[in-house]
């Protein structure tokens, strides 16, 4: 059985850094592509990073360019965001997600993954 964990969320103040975890166990996703997404409060769920199966290539949205930054350790089965910067926007439920299709490139599109995690809280505070 697929488990996606994610870990590290919290509280923290605007300007601050948090680095959230999601391990992955039950398969291991070496070859697979994997992302970030967050869902902030009556909001739909939106892309936030992505990376491919090797870790060579990522991709950003816009309002987090130069602050986030997304990496794996594949023999971890882990990819992590490193966040700095933070502001009271970044505040949200942020989803990790793996893409079941090998050695793919980045993936932007929520319906292309196919396993979640459960969802890591982070808030902001000004």
């Amino acid at each position: 059985q697929v488990q996606l964990v994610e870990s590290g969320g919290g509280l923290v103040q605007a300007g601050g850094s948090l680095r959230l975890s999601c391990a992955a166990s039950g398969r291991t996703f070496s070859r697979n592509p994997m992302g970030w997404f967050r869902q902030a409060p009556g909001k739909e769920r939106k892309f936030v990073a992505a990376i491919n199966s090797s870790g060579a290539s990522t991709y950003y949205t816009d309002s987090v360019k130069g602050r986030f930054t997304i990496s794996r350790d594949n023999a971890k089965n882990t990819v992590y965001l490193q966040m700095s910067n933070l502001k009271p926007e970044d505040t949200a439920v942020y989803y990790c997600a793996v893409d079941s299709f090998l050695f793919g490139g980045v993936v932007i599109s929520a319906a292309q993954y196919d396993f979640w995690g459960q969802g890591t809280q982070v808030a902001v505070s000004s």
